[in-house]
């Protein structure tokens, strides 16, 4: 089985200065955050959720019946797998460098990792993905299209935190592929567990056995306030100006890498790789509250992840590499 690696809070606790994580570092969205607050907890949801279905069907223009509540994008990840397995299922593709979770799932059910989509009956797109903040290409999203027999589940967990460029995929392409949506991120609440699936044009059928099985209730009160929330157009506009501060401090966030020797790979997004002159002691920075994601587990060994934070945080961030470089030279 591959290891469960993830940035933010671990063993230690949450990090003071956290760049291992992918939320957005302007949030949390205050509307989201006080949907989430006031949540009733005391009632069980509807367990059809309809209302939730309905708000998010209209989000993204499509019917009702094409939404599928999910308890996490994780849990989407596994289910979406079960459920081609169980159907016959025996190859997958993931993109070279890629959330673990897609290669868990396919170990857990058995399934094997091919070298391209075109020989995938399971091709997992992201656009962008973690942990470059790149694009998907277009040869995977033409084969993660063509065929009836191939499933394609996009994941769409960074699109709302794109900077630059365009999806990979046309809106018509998109109706032919599942749309995997979990907009924590985008908010900047993490901690709440929510996320949905848009299934591609006329696949209720699908939709109706992914549901049958999921448990009853995947999504709890604070989780459904959360994507209530995430339909209202103010919470879409809030978004929408987080990455204009975003981008800016994606721009400071290179400069200083640039300045201490760092090489940082292209990124369309807040969050990027970049490789340090020297080997970095991720210890000592955590022991100073400066926490990074080694991208060793996606594959790239001597990169770390980084994503765009406050002006203090990256100040921190500046003096413990100052510190690191003062120590390579003693």
């Amino acid at each position: 089985m591959t290891p469960r690696i993830h940035g933010g809070t671990d063993a230690l606790g949450p990090a003071r200065w956290d760049f291992s994580s992918n939320a957005n570092a302007c949030g949390p969205c205050p509307l989201a955050l006080q949907a989430v607050q006031q949540a009733d907890a005391t009632r069980y949801p509807d367990p059809s959720y309809t209302r939730l279905r309905a708000a998010l069907a209209d989000l993204h223009g499509v019917e009702a019946a094409r939404v599928l509540p999910a308890a996490s994008a994780s849990e989407a990840i596994q289910r979406l797998t079960a459920w081609r397995a169980r159907a016959g299922d025996r190859r997958v593709w993931t993109p070279p460098h890629a959330y673990g979770d897609y290669a868990h799932a396919a170990s857990a059910w058995g399934l094997e990792r091919v070298a391209g989509p075109a020989l995938a009956q399971l091709v997992w797109l992201c656009d962008p993905g973690s942990p470059l903040g790149q694009g998907e290409s277009g040869a995977a999203v033409q084969a993660a299209l063509e065929g009836d027999a191939r499933t394609g589940v996009l994941d769409c967990a960074y699109a709302p935190l794109r900077l630059r460029g365009a999806s990979a995929l046309d809106p018509a392409q998109r109706d032919c592929v599942w749309q995997l949506w979990s907009p924590n991120k985008a908010l900047g609440l993490t901690g709440v567990r929510a996320a949905y699936a848009i299934a591609p044009r006329g696949s209720e059928a699908a939709v109706a056995a992914l549901q049958a099985l999921a448990p009853s209730w995947p999504i709890g009160a604070h989780g459904q306030a959360l994507l209530l929330a995430w339909a209202q157009p103010a919470v879409q506009d809030w978004v929408a100006a987080s990455r204009t501060t975003l981008a800016a401090w994606a721009q400071d966030l290179r400069a200083l890498l640039a300045r201490h020797g760092w090489a940082c790979a292209p990124s369309d997004t807040a969050f990027g790789c970049a490789r340090p002159p020297r080997p970095l002691d991720a210890t000592a920075l955590r022991a100073r509250g400066v926490k990074l994601r080694d991208a060793t587990s996606f594959g790239l060994q001597g990169w770390w992840r980084l994503s765009a934070q406050q002006p203090p945080a990256l100040a921190a961030l500046d003096e413990a590499l100052q510190e690191q470089e003062r120590e390579a030279v003693r």
